[in-house]
């Protein structure tokens, strides 16, 4: 290792994970001046970071290091007009959005007859969404691919609360979506008081505490690198729009894209 110049063991470094180079850094003080690299450290930031930063509603502080402005950039920060987050993934420096309740298209979202919009304590945005009453269930969010992290397996996330009064929502199963071109993952769920499960579901609620934030899995796809092929839009959704019967009390934050971990890895998030 004495042997290689700087600036080439810097280079392969870059070709791990900033999991692998925290690592590194432990073993030896030479390897810790290696891996705190600026050449390094740009490497696992966002290809476009500069022009995410210029799209931050609340300016970074100075950073020291590239090194310094990863960690910044791992803690979810408003971005755009403030209705949606931003992050990377700790682990592998992807790129993670969540798109707020008024990013996404809800049928009659803006009528206080069946929509109520309110802050909720737990949110990251200003207000979410409750649902008042309503026959047809339809939410829908869009992204696009060029967004996100290049050759990368992503899955998108409704986040949600059941309220007490609840009703109506698992009379029968609602459908979920995501589609990228031609290329399209559906299932169907029922959404249960307490968002418990229903085994014979093709896709599932992962329920926390009560008193915070649920996911309901809405889907899966894969962006692909740069050159092999042009921005496309990420359609997901969840809807229930067959029954006639009415249903309310589904608190909705937004959805969540983010990739999806391999089964040995670790729960990690925001």
């Amino acid at each position: 290792m004495e042997l290689l110049p700087d600036d080439c063991f810097a280079h392969i470094l870059s070709f791990t994970s900033p999991q692998d180079v925290c690592r590194s850094s432990l073993v030896s003080s030479i390897l810790q001046s290696m891996a705190d690299s600026d050449a390094v450290w740009e490497k696992f930031l966002p290809f476009n970071y500069q022009e995410i930063v210029s799209r931050l509603v609340a300016p970074l502080l100075p950073c020291s290091s590239k090194k310094d402005l990863f960690v910044k950039l791992c803690k979810p920060q408003p971005i755009d007009d403030g209705n949606k987050m931003f992050w990377i993934e700790k682990r592998t420096g992807k790129i993670c959005y969540l798109l707020s309740a008024r990013e996404l298209s809800i049928t009659w979202g803006n009528s206080l007859l069946y929509w109520s919009w309110k802050p909720i304590q737990g949110s990251r945005f200003e207000e979410a969404a409750e649902l008042i009453t309503t026959c047809w269930l339809e939410i829908k969010g869009s992204i696009k691919s060029g967004m996100l992290s290049p050759k990368t397996l992503y899955g998108a996330y409704l986040k949600v609360r059941i309220a007490d009064r609840a009703y109506g929502l698992d009379s029968l199963p609602s459908e979920v979506s995501v589609e990228v071109g031609n290329r399209n993952s559906r299932g169907t769920l029922y959404i249960h008081s307490h968002c418990k499960t229903n085994r014979k579901s093709s896709c599932h609620c992962n329920c926390k505490r009560e008193d915070e934030w649920s996911e309901i899995e809405l889907g899966s796809f894969y962006t692909h690198s740069k050159e092999e092929e042009e921005e496309e839009e990420v359609r997901m959704c969840l809807k229930e729009v067959k029954g006639v019967h009415l249903k309310g009390g589904l608190i909705v934050d937004g959805i969540e894209v983010r990739p999806k971990l391999l089964k040995q890895d670790s729960t990690c998030g925001p």
